[in-house]
């Protein structure tokens, strides 16, 4: 069965479900989350999404990003991530939520109710190969002198993401 995503107003409620490569082609807004996982020293982990992924194949991105299944609270679905795509398991807390609609290419729209986790991780990976090729810390400074160098090795939610990420942080 093809993964389902929850479709939802601004305000969370419920509105049904769809396929999700449907709710892509048509930009409708729908439940996910996004974590953001950093090293004891600060540096923010990243992960290059797989070669054989349907959109951003070899972008960098943030630790996890993805849908909470129906009925399954945003927490979880994140936890549940961690596990099936970084081999990981790890404390997170929820830094806040927000909406974003973005271009990724090839008719397919990201249009999510985030929700932003954060944990500390210095731990081992058992990467799921076929969600992602590499990981890699960086420094939030030279990640974001190398996102402006060269935007194109990024998704376009990671950066829509990290940027509100940094305004919560000020």
């Amino acid at each position: 069965m093809d993964e389902q995503v929850v479709l939802v107003t601004e305000e969370d409620e419920v509105l049904g479900l769809m396929e999700k490569i449907q709710a892509h082609e048509n930009g409708l807004l729908h439940r996910a989350f996004s974590v953001f996982l950093f090293n004891s020293n600060g540096e923010m982990l990243l992960q290059k999404r797989a070669p054989g992924k349907y959109h951003s194949p070899n972008q960098w991105t943030n630790a996890v990003c993805s849908h909470p299944k129906n009925g399954e609270s945003y927490i979880d679905g994140a936890k549940r991530r961690l596990q099936e795509e970084l081999g990981i398991s790890v404390e997170i807390q929820e830094k806040f939520n927000f909406i974003y609609k973005a271009d990724v290419g090839q008719g397919l729209w990201e249009h999510e109710l985030d929700h932003v986790f954060t944990g500390i991780f210095d731990g081992e990976f058992n990467l799921n190969k076929d969600e992602v090729s590499e990981v890699r810390y960086n420094s939030i400074e030279n990640l974001t002198k190398e996102i402006s160098e060269n935007p194109e090795h990024f998704t376009e939610w990671f950066k829509i993401i990290l940027g509100e990420y940094l305004e919560h942080l000020g």
